[in-house]
Protein backbone atom coordinates (compact mmCIF):
# COMPACT_ATOMS: atom_id res chain seq x y z
CA UNK A 1 0.00 0.00 0.00
CA UNK A 2 0.87 3.58 -0.83
CA UNK A 3 1.89 5.88 1.72
CA UNK A 4 2.73 9.88 1.98
CA UNK A 5 5.71 10.51 3.68
CA UNK A 6 7.88 13.44 4.97
CA UNK A 7 10.92 12.30 6.83
CA UNK A 8 12.99 15.20 7.67
CA UNK A 9 10.66 18.45 9.68
CA UNK A 10 11.56 20.66 12.57
CA UNK A 11 10.28 21.50 16.06
CA UNK A 12 9.60 24.64 17.79
CA UNK A 13 13.24 23.85 19.48
CA UNK A 14 15.14 24.20 16.48
CA UNK A 15 16.72 27.64 15.77
CA UNK A 16 14.14 29.66 13.38
CA UNK A 17 11.36 27.57 13.41
CA UNK A 18 7.90 28.03 14.14
CA UNK A 19 6.70 27.46 17.87
CA UNK A 20 3.20 26.01 16.10
CA UNK A 21 5.60 22.93 15.62
CA UNK A 22 4.48 21.09 18.64
CA UNK A 23 2.91 17.41 17.98
CA UNK A 24 -1.27 17.95 17.94
CA UNK A 25 -0.59 20.76 15.27
CA UNK A 26 1.77 18.89 13.03
CA UNK A 27 -0.30 15.90 12.99
CA UNK A 28 -3.28 18.02 12.51
CA UNK A 29 -1.84 19.21 9.47
CA UNK A 30 -0.74 16.50 8.48
CA UNK A 31 -4.16 15.87 7.75
CA UNK A 32 -5.52 18.79 5.97
CA UNK A 33 -2.23 18.15 3.57
CA UNK A 34 -2.84 14.45 2.80
CA UNK A 35 0.58 12.85 4.89
CA UNK A 36 0.28 9.73 6.07
CA UNK A 37 3.86 9.01 8.21
CA UNK A 38 5.62 12.24 9.08
CA UNK A 39 8.99 12.65 10.96
CA UNK A 40 9.06 13.53 14.65
CA UNK A 41 11.78 16.24 14.17
CA UNK A 42 14.74 17.05 16.88
CA UNK A 43 14.66 13.86 18.98
CA UNK A 44 18.36 14.69 20.20
CA UNK A 45 17.06 17.93 22.13
CA UNK A 46 16.08 16.74 25.76
CA UNK A 47 12.76 18.71 26.07
CA UNK A 48 11.03 18.05 22.99
CA UNK A 49 12.34 14.16 23.23
CA UNK A 50 10.37 14.21 26.62
CA UNK A 51 7.36 15.75 25.08
CA UNK A 52 7.74 12.82 22.24
CA UNK A 53 7.74 10.18 25.13
CA UNK A 54 4.65 11.68 26.82
CA UNK A 55 2.21 12.18 23.28
CA UNK A 56 4.19 9.24 22.07
CA UNK A 57 2.01 5.58 22.03
CA UNK A 58 3.46 2.48 20.14
CA UNK A 59 1.65 -0.17 18.29
CA UNK A 60 4.30 -2.25 17.75
CA UNK A 61 4.95 -1.05 14.54
CA UNK A 62 7.68 1.40 15.05
CA UNK A 63 6.16 4.08 14.06
CA UNK A 64 3.56 6.24 16.52
CA UNK A 65 0.57 7.59 16.92
CA UNK A 66 -0.64 10.32 19.28
CA UNK A 67 -2.25 9.33 22.51
CA UNK A 68 -5.72 9.58 22.90
CA UNK A 69 -6.13 10.84 19.56
CA UNK A 70 -8.45 9.70 16.54
CA UNK A 71 -5.71 11.01 13.88
CA UNK A 72 -4.60 8.37 12.16
CA UNK A 73 -1.01 10.08 11.34
CA UNK A 74 1.97 8.76 12.52
CA UNK A 75 5.00 9.67 13.54
CA UNK A 76 8.43 8.63 12.44
CA UNK A 77 11.46 8.95 14.73
CA UNK A 78 13.70 11.48 13.35
CA UNK A 79 16.20 14.37 14.00
CA UNK A 80 18.77 16.04 11.85
CA UNK A 81 22.47 16.60 13.33
CA UNK A 82 24.99 19.08 12.13
CA UNK A 83 28.84 17.93 12.07
CA UNK A 84 31.48 20.72 12.06
CA UNK A 85 35.22 18.82 11.68
CA UNK A 86 38.40 18.97 9.77
CA UNK A 87 39.15 16.50 7.03
CA UNK A 88 41.94 16.56 4.66
CA UNK A 89 42.70 20.39 5.92
CA UNK A 90 39.07 21.93 5.42
CA UNK A 91 36.78 22.43 7.70
CA UNK A 92 33.78 19.85 6.47
CA UNK A 93 30.47 21.17 7.63
CA UNK A 94 27.75 17.86 7.02
CA UNK A 95 24.17 18.07 8.02
CA UNK A 96 22.55 14.24 8.29
CA UNK A 97 19.22 13.05 8.98
CA UNK A 98 18.46 10.30 11.36
CA UNK A 99 15.56 7.76 12.05
CA UNK A 100 15.13 5.63 15.19
CA UNK A 101 13.54 2.21 15.73
CA UNK A 102 12.21 3.02 18.69
CA UNK A 103 11.72 5.67 22.04
CA UNK A 104 14.01 3.11 23.79
CA UNK A 105 16.68 3.07 21.00
CA UNK A 106 16.61 7.36 21.30
CA UNK A 107 16.95 7.29 25.12
CA UNK A 108 20.10 5.15 24.57
CA UNK A 109 22.03 7.47 21.78
CA UNK A 110 20.98 10.55 23.66
CA UNK A 111 22.76 9.65 26.65
CA UNK A 112 25.76 8.22 24.73
CA UNK A 113 26.19 11.82 22.49
CA UNK A 114 24.43 13.83 25.44
CA UNK A 115 27.68 12.78 27.32
CA UNK A 116 30.00 14.37 24.73
CA UNK A 117 27.87 17.81 23.45
CA UNK A 118 25.90 19.83 24.20
CA UNK A 119 22.48 18.77 23.10
CA UNK A 120 20.17 21.39 24.83
CA UNK A 121 21.08 24.50 22.93
CA UNK A 122 19.20 23.53 19.96
CA UNK A 123 17.16 21.37 17.68
CA UNK A 124 19.25 20.37 15.33
CA UNK A 125 22.62 20.15 17.64
CA UNK A 126 26.13 20.88 16.31
CA UNK A 127 28.19 18.08 16.75
CA UNK A 128 32.17 17.99 16.87
CA UNK A 129 32.47 14.49 15.16
CA UNK A 130 33.54 12.88 11.84
CA UNK A 131 30.64 11.37 9.48
CA UNK A 132 31.93 8.46 9.68
CA UNK A 133 32.81 7.97 13.17
CA UNK A 134 29.12 9.51 14.09
CA UNK A 135 27.56 6.62 11.86
CA UNK A 136 29.54 4.45 13.54
CA UNK A 137 28.87 5.43 17.35
CA UNK A 138 25.06 5.56 16.07
CA UNK A 139 24.90 1.67 14.67
CA UNK A 140 26.88 0.67 17.78
CA UNK A 141 23.86 1.85 19.92
CA UNK A 142 21.16 0.08 17.74
CA UNK A 143 21.94 -1.46 14.11
CA UNK A 144 18.41 -0.62 12.84
CA UNK A 145 19.07 3.38 13.45
CA UNK A 146 18.70 4.98 9.58
CA UNK A 147 21.69 7.85 8.37
CA UNK A 148 21.29 9.58 5.82
CA UNK A 149 23.08 12.73 4.48
CA UNK A 150 20.48 15.60 3.92
CA UNK A 151 20.34 18.09 0.96
CA UNK A 152 22.99 16.33 0.02
CA UNK A 153 23.58 19.87 -2.37
CA UNK A 154 23.54 22.95 -0.43
CA UNK A 155 26.73 24.76 -0.57
CA UNK A 156 26.87 25.26 3.46
CA UNK A 157 26.03 22.34 5.35
CA UNK A 158 25.91 18.99 2.36
CA UNK A 159 27.96 16.30 1.57
CA UNK A 160 28.79 17.41 -1.66
CA UNK A 161 28.29 21.22 -0.81
CA UNK A 162 30.44 24.02 -2.76
CA UNK A 163 32.10 25.49 0.55
CA UNK A 164 32.51 22.13 2.62
CA UNK A 165 31.33 18.92 1.05
CA UNK A 166 33.37 16.18 -0.76
CA UNK A 167 33.51 14.78 -4.38
CA UNK A 168 32.29 11.65 -3.35
CA UNK A 169 30.71 9.77 -0.30
CA UNK A 170 33.11 7.39 -0.10
CA UNK A 171 35.48 10.15 1.11
CA UNK A 172 32.66 11.60 3.75
CA UNK A 173 31.58 8.61 4.65
CA UNK A 174 34.57 6.02 4.38
CA UNK A 175 34.87 2.82 6.54
CA UNK A 176 31.06 3.43 6.93
CA UNK A 177 29.80 4.31 3.39
CA UNK A 178 28.56 0.99 2.45
CA UNK A 179 25.96 1.59 5.83
CA UNK A 180 24.52 4.31 4.18
CA UNK A 181 21.24 3.74 2.24
CA UNK A 182 20.10 7.00 0.86
CA UNK A 183 20.06 10.26 0.26
CA UNK A 184 17.94 12.90 0.47
CA UNK A 185 17.89 15.55 -2.98
CA UNK A 186 16.88 19.18 -1.38
CA UNK A 187 14.74 21.84 -2.29
CA UNK A 188 17.36 22.86 -4.80
CA UNK A 189 17.74 19.64 -6.89
CA UNK A 190 15.60 17.44 -8.70
CA UNK A 191 15.45 13.81 -9.19
CA UNK A 192 16.98 14.42 -13.00
CA UNK A 193 19.16 16.39 -12.03
CA UNK A 194 20.52 13.42 -9.26
CA UNK A 195 20.40 10.90 -11.78
CA UNK A 196 23.25 12.46 -13.50
CA UNK A 197 25.60 11.22 -10.36
CA UNK A 198 26.39 7.31 -11.34
CA UNK A 199 27.59 7.14 -7.74
CA UNK A 200 23.98 7.79 -6.26
CA UNK A 201 22.57 4.75 -8.39
CA UNK A 202 22.46 1.96 -5.33
CA UNK A 203 21.13 4.48 -3.02
CA UNK A 204 17.31 5.29 -2.54
CA UNK A 205 16.73 9.16 -3.48
CA UNK A 206 14.08 10.91 -0.39
CA UNK A 207 12.60 14.03 -0.43
CA UNK A 208 11.55 15.73 2.15
CA UNK A 209 10.65 19.43 3.15
CA UNK A 210 12.45 20.38 6.31
CA UNK A 211 10.22 22.36 7.08
CA UNK A 212 10.22 24.79 9.58
CA UNK A 213 6.65 25.78 9.52
CA UNK A 214 3.45 24.27 9.09
CA UNK A 215 2.76 25.50 6.40
CA UNK A 216 5.94 23.89 4.82
CA UNK A 217 5.12 20.65 5.70
CA UNK A 218 5.20 17.69 2.32
CA UNK A 219 6.57 20.64 0.24
CA UNK A 220 8.30 18.00 -0.73
CA UNK A 221 7.38 14.53 0.22
CA UNK A 222 7.46 10.54 -0.42
CA UNK A 223 5.14 8.02 -1.37
CA UNK A 224 5.78 5.03 -0.56
CA UNK A 225 4.92 1.30 -1.12
CA UNK A 226 5.26 -0.52 1.71
CA UNK A 227 4.01 -4.44 2.09
CA UNK A 228 4.15 -3.86 5.86
CA UNK A 229 3.36 -0.14 7.41
CA UNK A 230 6.42 -0.65 9.95
CA UNK A 231 9.76 0.43 10.59
CA UNK A 232 11.19 -2.49 9.80
CA UNK A 233 9.63 -2.83 6.25
CA UNK A 234 10.83 0.81 5.64
CA UNK A 235 14.14 -0.17 6.73
CA UNK A 236 14.41 -3.07 4.53
CA UNK A 237 13.00 -0.89 1.47
CA UNK A 238 16.23 1.59 2.17
CA UNK A 239 18.91 -1.31 2.86
CA UNK A 240 17.60 -3.51 -0.46
CA UNK A 241 17.79 -0.15 -2.21
CA UNK A 242 14.26 -0.41 -3.90
CA UNK A 243 14.05 2.75 -5.72
CA UNK A 244 11.07 1.63 -7.91
CA UNK A 245 9.00 1.46 -4.41
CA UNK A 246 9.63 4.96 -3.66
CA UNK A 247 8.83 8.01 -6.26
CA UNK A 248 8.54 11.48 -4.78
CA UNK A 249 6.53 14.78 -4.23
CA UNK A 250 9.41 17.64 -5.81
CA UNK A 251 9.48 21.68 -5.51
CA UNK A 252 10.42 22.98 -8.66
CA UNK A 253 14.42 23.18 -8.03
CA UNK A 254 14.38 26.29 -9.24
CA UNK A 255 12.48 27.72 -6.40
CA UNK A 256 15.08 26.24 -3.43
CA UNK A 257 17.18 28.87 -1.66
CA UNK A 258 20.69 27.58 -3.66
CA UNK A 259 19.87 26.65 -7.17
CA UNK A 260 21.52 29.05 -9.06
CA UNK A 261 25.14 30.89 -7.79
CA UNK A 262 25.47 34.56 -6.19
CA UNK A 263 24.97 37.26 -3.60
CA UNK A 264 22.35 38.13 -1.83
CA UNK A 265 23.56 41.61 -0.70
CA UNK A 266 24.49 42.38 -4.08
CA UNK A 267 21.34 41.72 -6.00
CA UNK A 268 23.28 39.55 -8.25
CA UNK A 269 22.52 35.72 -9.57
CA UNK A 270 23.57 34.12 -12.52
CA UNK A 271 23.40 30.13 -14.24
CA UNK A 272 26.78 28.38 -13.88
CA UNK A 273 27.38 28.82 -17.93
CA UNK A 274 27.70 32.54 -16.16
CA UNK A 275 30.24 31.60 -13.32
CA UNK A 276 32.50 30.25 -15.55
CA UNK A 277 32.88 33.27 -17.62
CA UNK A 278 32.91 35.26 -14.70
CA UNK A 279 35.36 32.86 -13.42
CA UNK A 280 33.32 32.54 -10.02
CA UNK A 281 33.92 36.31 -9.06
CA UNK A 282 30.85 38.81 -8.38
CA UNK A 283 30.81 41.69 -11.05
CA UNK A 284 29.52 44.12 -8.12
CA UNK A 285 31.71 42.98 -5.26
CA UNK A 286 34.78 41.68 -6.64
CA UNK A 287 34.47 38.56 -4.44
CA UNK A 288 34.08 34.66 -4.70
CA UNK A 289 30.52 34.23 -5.73
CA UNK A 290 28.32 31.48 -3.43
CA UNK A 291 27.93 28.68 -5.80
CA UNK A 292 24.88 26.98 -5.58
CA UNK A 293 23.45 23.51 -6.41
CA UNK A 294 22.99 23.75 -10.67
CA UNK A 295 26.74 24.34 -10.66
CA UNK A 296 28.32 22.00 -8.48
CA UNK A 297 25.89 18.58 -9.72
CA UNK A 298 27.58 19.91 -13.64
CA UNK A 299 31.00 19.76 -11.57
CA UNK A 300 30.18 16.38 -10.28
CA UNK A 301 28.12 14.89 -12.73
CA UNK A 302 29.80 11.95 -15.12
CA UNK A 303 26.19 11.63 -17.31
CA UNK A 304 24.40 13.70 -19.98
CA UNK A 305 21.73 15.77 -18.87
CA UNK A 306 18.31 13.70 -19.30
CA UNK A 307 20.02 10.55 -18.63
CA UNK A 308 17.53 8.31 -16.54
CA UNK A 309 18.78 5.36 -14.78
CA UNK A 310 16.56 1.77 -14.90
CA UNK A 311 13.79 1.34 -11.61
CA UNK A 312 13.66 4.18 -10.38
CA UNK A 313 10.20 5.56 -9.83
CA UNK A 314 8.98 9.14 -11.91
CA UNK A 315 8.36 12.18 -9.34
CA UNK A 316 5.87 15.12 -9.71
CA UNK A 317 6.77 18.86 -9.17
CA UNK A 318 4.31 20.56 -7.25
CA UNK A 319 3.67 24.09 -5.92
CA UNK A 320 1.55 24.55 -2.70
CA UNK A 321 -1.96 25.36 -2.81
CA UNK A 322 -1.76 28.45 -0.64
CA UNK A 323 1.34 29.91 -3.38
CA UNK A 324 -1.49 29.22 -6.21
CA UNK A 325 -4.39 31.18 -4.43
CA UNK A 326 -2.14 33.91 -3.45
CA UNK A 327 -0.75 34.23 -7.17
CA UNK A 328 -4.49 33.84 -8.68
CA UNK A 329 -5.97 36.63 -6.13
CA UNK A 330 -2.36 38.66 -7.18
CA UNK A 331 -1.17 38.99 -2.81
CA UNK A 332 2.28 38.50 -2.06
CA UNK A 333 1.58 36.97 1.26
CA UNK A 334 0.43 33.00 1.18
CA UNK A 335 -0.49 33.81 5.02
CA UNK A 336 -2.85 36.98 4.22
CA UNK A 337 -6.41 36.13 5.47
CA UNK A 338 -8.36 36.16 2.22
CA UNK A 339 -5.84 33.24 0.84
CA UNK A 340 -5.82 31.35 3.63
CA UNK A 341 -9.71 31.66 4.09
CA UNK A 342 -10.27 30.31 0.03
CA UNK A 343 -6.82 27.53 1.13
CA UNK A 344 -9.28 26.36 3.70
CA UNK A 345 -12.83 26.45 1.87
CA UNK A 346 -11.12 24.18 -0.58
CA UNK A 347 -9.55 21.69 2.09
CA UNK A 348 -13.01 21.35 3.53
CA UNK A 349 -15.06 20.67 0.10
CA UNK A 350 -12.25 18.70 -1.92
CA UNK A 351 -9.69 16.93 0.70
CA UNK A 352 -6.51 17.03 1.74
CA UNK A 353 -3.57 19.60 -0.59
CA UNK A 354 -1.85 16.79 -1.90
CA UNK A 355 -4.78 15.09 -3.55
CA UNK A 356 -6.27 18.62 -4.87
CA UNK A 357 -3.24 19.20 -6.44
CA UNK A 358 -2.13 15.88 -7.47
CA UNK A 359 -5.88 13.55 -8.40
CA UNK A 360 -8.81 15.86 -8.27
CA UNK A 361 -10.38 16.45 -11.70
CA UNK A 362 -10.37 19.99 -12.75
CA UNK A 363 -14.12 19.73 -14.21
CA UNK A 364 -14.99 18.59 -9.93
CA UNK A 365 -13.59 22.16 -9.18
CA UNK A 366 -15.99 24.25 -11.16
CA UNK A 367 -17.50 26.25 -8.20
CA UNK A 368 -13.51 27.13 -7.18
CA UNK A 369 -12.43 30.58 -8.57
CA UNK A 370 -11.56 30.00 -12.80
CA UNK A 371 -7.70 31.33 -11.95
CA UNK A 372 -7.29 29.20 -9.23
CA UNK A 373 -8.21 26.32 -11.19
CA UNK A 374 -6.44 27.17 -14.19
CA UNK A 375 -3.28 28.13 -12.03
CA UNK A 376 -4.12 24.24 -10.69
CA UNK A 377 -3.78 23.23 -14.31
CA UNK A 378 -0.70 24.95 -15.02
CA UNK A 379 1.34 23.43 -12.16
CA UNK A 380 0.39 19.93 -13.07
CA UNK A 381 1.67 20.89 -16.78
CA UNK A 382 5.02 22.88 -15.51
CA UNK A 383 3.74 25.79 -17.20
CA UNK A 384 5.09 28.42 -14.72
CA UNK A 385 8.54 30.79 -15.17
CA UNK A 386 10.79 30.29 -11.52
CA UNK A 387 13.41 32.80 -11.54
CA UNK A 388 15.89 30.63 -9.54
CA UNK A 389 16.82 31.55 -6.04
CA UNK A 390 20.34 31.47 -4.96
CA UNK A 391 22.67 32.32 -1.64
CA UNK A 392 20.01 31.84 0.62
CA UNK A 393 17.06 33.74 -0.63
CA UNK A 394 13.86 31.60 -2.26
CA UNK A 395 13.52 31.36 -6.16
CA UNK A 396 10.46 33.34 -7.15
CA UNK A 397 7.43 31.53 -8.90
CA UNK A 398 5.16 33.24 -11.55
CA UNK A 399 2.15 31.57 -13.07
CA UNK A 400 0.30 34.19 -14.57
CA UNK A 401 2.10 36.89 -16.52
CA UNK A 402 1.83 40.20 -15.46
CA UNK A 403 -0.40 41.20 -18.65
CA UNK A 404 -2.85 38.17 -17.23
CA UNK A 405 -2.68 39.93 -14.15
CA UNK A 406 -3.98 43.21 -15.27
CA UNK A 407 -6.70 42.19 -17.05
CA UNK A 408 -7.85 40.59 -13.39
CA UNK A 409 -7.92 44.21 -12.64
CA UNK A 410 -9.80 45.26 -15.28
CA UNK A 411 -12.51 42.69 -14.52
Amino acid sequence: MKYIADLHIHSKYSRACSKDLIPEKIAQTCVRKGIDLIASGDFTHPTWFNLLKNSFEEDGSGFYSLKNSHNKVKFILSSEVALIYKDTERVRRIHLVIHAPSLAAVEKLNKVLGDKFNLKSDGRPILGISAPNLVKLILEVDEKFIIYPAHIWTPWFSVFGSKSGFDHLADCFKDEVNNIFAYETGLSSDPEMNWRISELDNLVMLSNSDAHSLANLAREANIIDLEDYTYDCFYQLLKTGRKDLISTIEFFPEEGMYHWDGHRDCSFSCPPEETKKLKGICPKCAKPLIIGVDYRVQELADRPVGFKPTNVSDFIKLVELDKIIAEAFDIKSRSSKAVQAEYNSMIDKFGPELKILRETPLVDLKDVEPRIVEGIKRVREGRLHVKPGFDGQYGQVKIFADDEKRQKKLI
